[in-house]
């Protein structure tokens, strides 16, 4: 058995091709642009991704020598990728990190309206939502929407590009118009956000018994398979990364070290009666809990251009020369223009150091962003509820050995690494084994498939109380986000 998996990114689009072990036998990646047209806003161009995708499929198929027995599909979720009624885009993807209708979330914040349909969805608001994303759309480019017969995700996008359905899987389906009781579209999620105009973009949602499509003769020769290949569309990344790292069962939980700093657990039900926070996604087997920050490793970058560093492997040998705690040194990573969105919803929500003095050098301010990190990662799993009894840990972060220290002595938990260079893609492959009847269930596919490194294990006693003043320097900070954003305002108009 051969199959092509894909994980399209926000920044890298990377094909995985498995040989009839299931080892990893080639890897293909190439990189993809975010366009900023705006203060906050975030793009892609459509068709640019397809062809990246292309590219990646390619050159795995011609690795891997044999026709592949299926193709499984895994990329970004959230935002609006708005496809006409013959399946091309009416513009650019809007991302789930843009943050232009951050002030259409604040409102829906305070009012309560928010809180109300977490109660139905399980989820949060944020900016880069689809029902933020098309009010946006609605009064500011209400032509486009006029053109659009479908909203996908990425990942439907790549799906409708191989197979020509427009389709949803549910964990892209989940946030924001799902009833997470139903597993199905709410009218009421619907008309309380005052888009019932919308109902007509929504994809066909499929679920575990329905991921599968054929590859149309025109994809096949653009990727170099025949026409006919299984396409299996997996859930989206964060929880298709969750399942390619083993999260398949209660007390089970991952984070993800990316662009986004994704932690999840898994939960058998969802809990729509709890503080409203987070995402919850529909997925194999049950629910997924998750917490998806709008800043992650980007946030590393960003401190290495600060430092003069060439990257993040040099950041954490400076952060290793510091001290537990960068002497009193405290950083705040809340960098997206869009605010944050996990484990609190806040699009005024901003970055800070705290604390520096003269006796602060470049060691301390590496050690504070790595540290503000973690905790941010200890925030999440706080915020979930239930204790999970270990954290299974991927993305680009976990080559730091320092970071993984940090984050199981700040959580307390044992730390496992993956043994896959691409989990997200892992994910996709045994979903796409189970949706194609070479396996009986998620669980029992991981069970075979999955491989772990050896655990980092907690030395209680540096971080004993670091969550606790973390939170409290939070607050703090916070009552100061509503004046910097005035303070934006002004200088938008021009203004000191």
């Amino acid at each position: 058995m051969a199959v092509i998996c894909v994980d399209a990114g926000t920044t890298v689009i990377k094909a995985v091709g498995y040989d009839e072990t299931g080892a990893e036998a080639a890897v293909v990646r190439h990189g993809t642009s975010v366009s900023r047209p705006a203060p906050g806003q975030t793009e892609q161009d459509m068709d640019s991704v397809w062809d990246a995708v292309a590219h990646t499929v390619r050159g795995v198929a011609a690795q891997l020598g044999s026709a592949p027995d299926f193709v499984a599909v895994t990329a970004q979720g959230d935002g609006c990728w708005l496809i006409d009624a013959s399946g091309r885009p009416t513009g650019p993807a809007i991302l789930w990190n843009d943050g232009r209708a951050a002030a259409t979330v604040d409102g829906w914040n305070r009012s309560g309206l928010a809180a109300e349909a977490f109660r139905v969805n399980g989820s949060s608001a944020a900016s880069g939502l689809p029902h933020a994303i098309l009010t946006w759309l609605n009064e500011h480019d209400p032509d486009r929407l006029a053109r659009s017969a479908a909203n996908l995700s990425c990942g439907g996008w790549i799906f409708s590009r191989m197979t020509g359905e427009f389709a949803a899987d549910e964990s892209d389906g989940s946030a924001p118009f799902m009833d997470l009781r139903t597993r199905a579209y709410s009218p009421a999620l619907l008309a309380m956000f005052g888009l019932e105009w919308a109902e007509h973009l929504l994809p066909e949602l499929r679920d575990d018994g329905r991921r599968v499509g054929g590859l149309t003769r025109e994809a096949a020769e653009l990727l170099g398979l025949p026409a006919g290949t299984p396409v299996v569309m997996a859930p989206y990344d964060i929880a298709s990364t969750a399942l390619g790292a083993g999260t398949v069962g209660a007390g089970q939980a991952c984070s993800i070290l990316g662009t986004t700093l994704c932690t999840e657990t898994v939960v058998e039900r969802p809990d729509l009666d709890g503080e409203p926070v987070g995402i919850t996604i529909a997925m194999p087997g049950g629910y997924l809990r998750a917490f998806p920050t709008f800043a992650g490793t980007e946030v590393l970058q960003w401190a290495c251009r600060l430092l003069g560093l060439d990257g993040p492997a040099e950041l954490g040998e400076l952060a290793a020369t510091g001290p537990p705690g960068a002497s009193g040194l405290s950083f705040q990573p809340y960098f997206s223009p869009a605010g944050e969105r996990a484990p609190f919803s806040d699009p005024l929500a901003r970055g800070a150091f705290l604390g520096l003095s003269f006796e602060h050098g470049r060691e301390h301010v590496a050690r504070a962003v790595l540290e503000g990190l973690t905790l941010v990662i200890q925030d999440c799993l706080a915020a979930s509820g239930d204790r999970p009894h270990e954290l299974r840990v991927c993305g680009g972060g976990s080559a730091s050995a320092l970071w993984l220290r940090m984050i199981s002595d700040v959580t307390g938990l044992p730390v496992f690494r993956s043994g896959d260079a691409e989990v997200g893609a892992r994910g996709a492959y045994l979903v796409g084994l189970v949706a194609t009847g070479a396996a009986t269930g998620i669980e029992a596919a991981a069970e075979q498939h999955v491989r772990l490194r050896d655990a980092v294990r907690p030395e209680p006693g540096a971080y004993d109380t670091a969550y606790r003043d973390f939170l409290a320097l939070r607050e703090t900070s916070a009552r100061s986000w509503p004046l910097l954003a005035e303070m934006r305002g002004r200088r938008k108009r021009g203004r000191a």
